[in-house]
Parts: C-alpha cells; sequence; structure tokens
C-alpha cells in the first residue's frame, strides 16, 4: 500500500498547502467532513462526506488510518486514535503527535476545558495561525512523505 493523506476537513486550515505536497509527491488525498467541501479537480483529491452524526468524520479517519497513512487533524483525541492505527498524525501547524507527545497532550486538554468550565464566560483558543505554522506544517509533510515512501512496503 502506498501512503495516502487524510484530512480532517473542517477548519484545517492548511489545505491548499496540502494539495501542493500532495500533487508534488503524487499522493492521494482523503478530505473529509460532514458537509460539502470545495476540492480541486485532481484525480488524486477525494472528498467524502460522512453524516453530520457526532464524530461521524473522526470515526471514518480512524478506520481509515494505518501505518502508511498520514493524518491531519488539531483534534487531539483523533490523533490518538490515529496513533494508535500506526498512523503518522501532524497538527495543521507542522506539530507531529507521537506516542511520547499524546498522553500529556490528552490531559492538557482535560485540565484546559476544567478551567474553562470554570472561568465564568472568560475563553481562550489557540494562537492564530501564522506563517511559521504554514511553513512548519509544509515542511512536516514534506519530511514524512519522503519518509514513507523510503520505507519498505508492508
Amino acid at each position: 500500500m502506498s501512503a495516502m493523506i487524510l484530512v480532517d476537513a473542517d477548519a484545517c486550515p492548511v489545505k491548499d498547502e496540502i494539495y501542493r505536497v500532495a500533487w508534488r509527491h503524487e499522493v492521494p488525498v482523503r478530505i473529509v467532513a460532514n458537509s460539502h467541501l470545495r476540492v480541486p479537480d485532481h484525480p488524486l483529491i477525494e472528498r467524502v462526506v460522512v453524516s453530520d452524526g457526532f464524530d461521524a468524520a473522526d470515526d471514518w479517519i480512524a478506520e481509515q488510518a494505518a501505518p502508511r497513512s498520514i493524518v491531519i487533524t488539531a483534534d487531539i483525541l483523533l490523533a490518538d486514535r490515529c496513533l494508535k492505527a500506526g498512523a503518522t498524525v501532524l497538527a495543521p501547524t507542522g506539530k507531529p503527535f507521537t506516542s511520547a507527545s499524546i498522553g500529556p497532550a490528552i490531559a492538557t486538554r482535560a485540565i484546559m476545558a476544567d478551567l474553562r468550565a470554570g472561568a465564568d464566560g472568560i475563553t481562550g483558543g489557540p494562537a492564530p495561525f501564522s506563517k511559521a505554522d504554514r511553513s512548519n506544517f509544509l515542511q512536516a509533510l514534506d519530511r514524512e512523505l519522503v519518509r514513507i515512501a523510503r520505507s519498505p512496503k508492508m
């Protein structure tokens, strides 16, 4: 099986970058969402529209995740599921999720959820997406595709 990129497409800020890198490496991409998103008309790009059920896109991606796939998501719980399936997982900032980093990330997520719940209307969010994040993502995706291409086929 060759490499494949699976994208948790809702609110993914790097879809255009994914397409460019995928075309250069000739790797198929599945854009997964529970609503119709515009995607380029290209044989390597496939739009997958799942039901609007809770976590339907996450469930589809987790079921497809495999050792030669790269999953793009900011969702920590989805990242954990995909890592357990052997996939490589990258955040849109290019930061890799790994078996060593996912436990602390889940714990931090839970702590932040508790803090927000008790913050009496005070909320925070991720830092604004930057040019450096976009550049880091492009480098990370390219690096992982090269690594998969060089690894023995299963």
